[in-house]
């Protein structure tokens, strides 16, 4: 899910950079900390905007640094738990898939992608079920609902979301149009 909050925190200006324009220098180095990464609310700031400075700078002994507190807008990104999301596969592996949503993927584990036995062809980047014969690839939209969380603030590349599909009205978008063509023929 995605909110505009307004956040406040504490950027270091190197002495270098204290002899440049100093509200860019403030901008970049806001944008450079923060924006891409996880904070501790767990909301990953995807875009800062409308950055002001606040009150003075403070410089710390033995550093020459400067250190600013701003303020600034954030669009963050806040994945939930039951969450319905809709991506895309950005990648298929031996144990399922990852989606891509906003600005992160989650797994889909193979367990989880239908209520079929699922096959990996590996040659061609893709799982196959069994017995209906619907396939899920690279490229492929699907929706899918977040049933694990774990936000790796540090490092955001080793979070780990959960996803799952094996519910009515989720699934590769092409699989739920179908199922509600069959359902509304069925009338």
């Amino acid at each position: 899910m995605y909110i505009m909050t307004r956040s406040e925190k504490v950027v270091r200006i190197p002495p270098a950079d204290l002899k440049e324009d100093i509200e860019a220098v403030i901008e970049e180095l806001t944008k450079d900390a923060y924006e891409g990464k996880f904070g501790e609310d767990k909301l990953m700031t995807v875009l800062i905007n409308n950055v002001e400075t606040v009150g003075p700078g403070r410089i710390v002994h033995g550093d020459g640094a400067v250190y600013q507190t701003v303020t600034y807008d954030q669009l963050a990104f806040k994945p939930r738990d039951n969450e319905i999301i809709e991506g895309v596969v950005c990648e298929v592996v031996k144990f399922g898939a990852f989606i891509r949503f906003g600005p992160i993927d989650g797994l889909l584990h193979i367990s989880q992608v239908m209520d079929d036995r699922v096959d990996i062809d590996a040659d061609n980047q893709r799982l196959v079920g069994k017995d209906s014969g619907r396939t899920l690839g690279i490229g492929d939209k699907v929706r899918a609902r977040i049933v694990s969380i774990d936000i790796n603030e540090k490092n955001p590349e080793d979070s780990k979301i959960g996803l799952t599909m094996r519910q009515t009205g989720l699934g590769k978008l092409e699989w739920i149009e179908e199922d509600q063509k069959k359902k509304a023929e069925s009338k």
